[in-house]
């Protein structure tokens, strides 16, 4: 039997809602190894702190001697769940769905007990389906039924488009709870329909119904909108631990006692405390940011590499100086007249670029792998996140050998010339 106090901090911290508590309490309880269900499309190869959320919860039910049921959605990924977009997600490819996978799930490992985990691949059932096995699942719901799940919804009453692989997707993940005999579901609270699609499922196949654990969504960096890569507001888990710890600290003081709630463990009376720090006038917002920050990054990189990004922050944001070690991109001149300048690049990774500097920046910047794509490039410039040698710039027309290059406020490189 767990105390009132553990039981408190389990139903209460960091969640939003149970369906249905009192049974949740009841399967805590049994001494029943429970079967803890989360299932993911990788259709990202990334996890940021918005997907943590619900991992540490995962994680904490781990410890009491409970087992993950973790789902790689390589099946329903290649159909596209909007997840509360407004546009269908385009489909992936097997090759692509495995790729993300792979670098998914060692993310994923960073937060919840390996040991404890069972990873299933939902094409190992999904895959073997035929026609009369679909019509079978979609006989049980009703088109009114799915069409009531918020986004889809939203899309119907306003003229967008729904395709029928997209009203299938709540049955699919739904289905899975049957074939894994889930106890326990996790997801944020907009999967709430997908997860009672679930329990209902199991119920009309004489299974006991799955709990539902939904964790509140996490706001991003931007302090208004959910946490997503797309919006580019977002602290991802394999970021390296300055880039983490400088995320961080540009958040909205706002977001300062949802982000210890929710991401870190410090008790709830220090938690109340936090609170009360946030609302004296006296205080001053930065020592509690900052204490996030060394609590986030230790978790995922330990604390050496947390007090060397403390370090770095103070060192370059607090004391406004420029950091001592960063990324080295090497170039050799191949022609520098003052009609054109063409430039040889080696990069860190080995990878040799050659490229002139009569186009856009925005071009160059994603050549050489300084930003995932030219769109994030453009949206960059357009902040005036460029600096060269602390020159705001909106293009490159030459550099030096020691030149550095910034973006942003957090990120710099030495351009280092060699023959």
């Amino acid at each position: 039997m767990l105390n009132d106090s553990t039981i408190d901090r389990i139903i209460r911290r960091g969640v939003s809602e149970i369906i249905e508590e009192k049974e949740f309490l009841r399967l805590l309880n049994s001494g029943k190894e429970l079967r803890l269900k989360m299932g993911f499309d990788p259709s990202s190869s990334d996890i940021h702190l918005g997907h943590v959320v619900g991992l540490r919860k995962l994680r904490q039910l781990q410890e009491f001697g409970h087992k993950a049921v973790v789902i790689v959605g390589d099946w329903t990924a290649q159909i596209g769940d909007p997840s509360g977009q407004s546009a269908t997600r385009p489909m992936l490819t097997h090759e692509q769905v495995s790729q993300n996978a792979a670098s998914y799930l060692t993310q994923f490992f960073k937060v919840v007990d390996r040991d404890r985990t069972e990873v299933l691949w939902q094409s190992e059932w999904l895959g073997k389906f035929n026609l009369s096995d679909v019509i079978q699942l979609t006989s049980k719901f009703t088109l009114a039924q799915i069409i009531q799940r918020d986004d889809f919804k939203k899309r119907w009453e306003s003229g967008r488009p729904i395709t029928i692989t997209e009203l299938l997707y709540p049955l699919l993940q739904g289905y899975d709870s049957v074939v894994v005999k889930s106890d326990i579901e996790f997801g944020g609270t907009d999967q709430k329909f997908n997860l009672l699609v679930g329990r209902e499922l199991q119920v009309m196949m004489n299974q006991t119904p799955q709990q539902c654990l939904m964790v509140p969504i996490l706001v991003g960096t931007d302090g208004s909108q959910k946490m997503s890569k797309s919006l580019g507001n977002y602290i991802g888990v394999d970021e390296s631990p300055r880039e983490q710890y400088g995320k961080i600290m540009s958040l909205p003081d706002k977001l300062i006692s949802d982000y210890f709630e929710l991401l870190t463990d410090i008790s709830d009376d220090d938690l109340k405390d936090v609170k009360h720090n946030l609302l004296d006038p006296s205080m001053n917002p930065m020592e509690l940011k900052k204490r996030l920050a060394y609590n986030i990054v230790k978790q995922f990189w330990g604390s050496n590499q947390a007090q060397d990004a403390e370090k770095q922050f103070e060192d370059v944001f607090q004391k406004r100086g420029i950091p001592k070690e960063m990324p080295i991109i090497r170039f050799r001149k191949i022609i520098s007249t003052q009609e054109e300048q063409v430039y040889s690049f080696m990069l860190e990774n080995g990878k040799k670029i050659t490229t002139t500097f009569n186009q856009p920046l925005s071009n160059i910047i994603t050549e050489l792998g300084l930003v995932d794509s030219r769109s994030e490039a453009k949206r960059l410039i357009s902040q005036d996140a460029f600096e060269l040698d602390g020159h705001k710039i909106t293009n490159i027309l030459s550099i030096e050998n020691n030149s550095i290059l910034k973006i942003g406020k957090r990120r710099f490189y030495r351009f280092i010339e060699t023959n």
